[in-house]
């Protein structure tokens, strides 16, 4: 069994009927104070990242560039094309100040799905689904997923998935046709996808471990330099601030097997915020929250729970759309304030 799915053979979702540049030196935090500073603007606002004549642009949501909103309507638009969703870090059972009913805003990010005008080949839920993994947490997510409007939800856990049980719990409800510890891939519109689970072994950072890896190289081995990849993880697969964990220590093994590929795309959840970083052709995108928002890199003692006044709450808060036609060598990418 090589965990390679297409077709029908779906893994890592649940049965249940759906209802109808060039390169500065890095910091030893992966990012130079400058790159920080200019991704700065971008953490708890809508960055749109849009393919147009072989060149991705991008441009904060709800600014002025009506060019680049055209073509994401067009890439929308278009017959035959890829379109699905990220939703990451729902934290379904957190209770604090820094969100006081997190159940209520995840629902109002499944009506953002079911009312963006298309309904998505797939919802992807990057992890921290519950706060902690318990049986109830997990069949509260589980049951309120089932709302979405979708033909099928893929997950990978969180750390907060794997409390106490090294990710039993969440396996007998999320794990079906997965491997190892959950990991698995699939593909379809003419997209190679890889979901990975990085929360199991965590000293500090985020780990894959030789068993996983040796699944990836397996698994892409017989794709072509030309396919499309998008890899799921909810820690980070680039240095993004390891001094908060915000890292996976083997990462750079995975991503030197996708360095063949004409277009790759690593997808996370984990940091709440939104975050893009391209190295050569691999861009790497950090999603936000549909819980509570965290601080950016350095600017507190700990990437604990921020409390914001109730009115900006849904500001930083999110759900994403990506787009992919057939032929084409980029994803369309849009981030969308709960708002």
């Amino acid at each position: 069994m090589t965990g390679h799915h297409d077709g029908q053979n779906w893994p890592g979702h649940y049965d249940e009927a759906l209802a109808p540049a060039a390169h500065q030196p890095e910091s030893e935090h992966g990012m130079t104070r400058r790159q920080l500073m200019r991704h700065a603007g971008w953490f708890g606002g809508a960055v749109v990242l849009t393919a147009a004549g072989g060149e991705v642009i991008s441009h904060i949501a709800g600014s002025r560039d009506s060019s680049t909103e055209g073509v994401a309507r067009v890439a929308v638009a278009r017959e035959g094309a890829l379109r699905f969703v990220q939703v990451s870090d729902s934290h379904i059972g957190f209770q604090g100040p820094a969100n006081m009913d997190v159940a209520g805003s995840f629902t109002h990010a499944i009506d953002q799905v079911n009312s963006l005008g298309f309904r998505p080949d797939f919802v992807m839920h990057s992890g921290d689904l519950t706060h902690l993994s318990t049986a109830g947490q997990f069949d509260q997510v589980k049951q309120m997923m089932s709302g979405m409007r979708t033909d099928r939800v893929f997950t990978v856990p969180g750390e907060h998935d794997s409390i106490g049980d090294a990710g039993r719990a969440y396996r007998r409800t999320f794990g079906k046709g997965t491997l190892g510890d959950g990991w698995y891939s699939f593909g379809t519109h003419g997209v190679h996808f890889v979901a990975l689970v990085n929360t199991l072994s965590l000293e500090k950072l985020g780990h894959l471990g030789n068993e996983q890896i040796d699944f990836v190289r397996r698994d892409l081995a017989g794709l072509s330099s030309d396919t499309p990849v998008v890899v799921f993880s909810h820690i980070p697969l680039f240095a993004m601030y390891p001094k908060w964990g915000w890292s996976t220590d083997d990462a750079l093994r995975v991503i030197a097997l996708l360095r063949r590929f004409s277009s790759a795309t690593c997808l996370n959840g984990h940091v709440h915020q939104l975050f893009t970083k391209t190295e050569g052709n691999i861009t790497f995108h950090s999603a936000t929250t549909t819980a509570y928002p965290l601080p950016k890199p350095g600017r507190a003692p700990a990437p604990t729970p921020q409390v914001v006044p109730a009115r900006q709450l849904k500001d930083a808060l999110g759900i994403r759309t990506v787009d992919y036609r057939e032929g084409n060598r980029e994803l369309a990418v849009k981030d969308q304030r709960l708002a």
